[in-house]
């Protein structure tokens, strides 16, 4: 059996993921989410995730109606709670042992995030969760996957999206647009490529810090990424390969 070319890597899931058909947290869909988790946890591979909320609460549409933008983020931070708590129930009943830590306390329902204590937990083979992002307003959860990855050592970021990579434009809207397979960070900002917040890919380029962005909707694909199939687009140093112009999508 082939060896994961990943030992530890942070999932970063948007919180569409957990919408589904059935609603805000569709149950099918995050149980689809847990098992995937679930085989890269049984090959070995130490996971955690950060979780979006944009499923429950999209700050921006309430800011631009008036609302102070400081409360809008803290009311998306709570929305990433609820989403993180739905899915250490769907892996916690296929068995997946799983820890809620966040940014923002709330010990009646989960664990402050505490750098030492999330390493632990994944040296014990549990599933970490990250909510709440960073803990403070202007700070998005992209940037949250890229600050936790780097605390813990993560290898790589694998950034789950409804498309099959970064794409010179958006490909449901332009059929001409081409898929790029590896990118530089540094082209990444020069183009204007939708791939994560400035703030977060300057984070990862300091520190050579890997984002692998796929389709999350392929059944297998987490594994796939872990296992080194090259799919989707990597983001990384010294891309062997750059194709397209323009705007990108991810």
């Amino acid at each position: 059996m082939p060896r994961p070319a990943y030992e530890r890597v942070l999932l970063k899931l948007s919180g569409e993921a957990f919408a589904g058909r059935g609603g805000s947290i569709d149950v099918d869909t995050t149980t689809v989410m847990a098992k995937e988790i679930a085989e890269v946890h049984a090959d070995g591979v130490t996971t955690a995730v950060v979780v979006g909320g944009g499923n429950i609460w999209r700050g921006k549409m309430h800011e631009a109606a008036g609302m102070d933008r400081s409360t809008a983020d803290y009311m998306g931070m709570l929305a990433t709670v609820i989403n993180a708590l739905a899915l250490q129930d769907s892996l916690e009943k296929i068995g997946v042992q799983s820890r809620v830590q966040t940014a923002i306390a709330m010990n009646a329902i989960a664990e402050p995030y505490i750098r030492r204590k999330a390493i632990r937990h994944l040296e014990k083979g549990r599933v970490v969760i990250f909510a709440a992002g960073t803990g403070n307003p202007y700070f998005t959860t992209d940037t949250t996957a890229a600050l936790r990855a780097v605390e813990i050592g993560a290898q790589a970021i694998l950034k789950a999206t409804k498309v099959d990579g970064v794409y010179s434009a958006d490909p449901f809207k332009d059929p001409s647009a081409t898929r790029f397979t590896h990118l530089d960070y540094l082209r990444v900002l020069e183009l204007g490529l939708e791939v994560m917040d400035s703030t977060a890919l300057t984070l990862c380029m300091d520190n050579a810090l890997p984002i692998i962005v796929f389709d999350m909707h392929v059944p297998g694909n987490i594994r796939r990424v872990v296992m080194g199939e090259e799919i989707g687009t990597t983001v990384g140093r010294s891309a062997a390969r750059v194709h397209g112009e323009g705007v990108g999508h991810a």
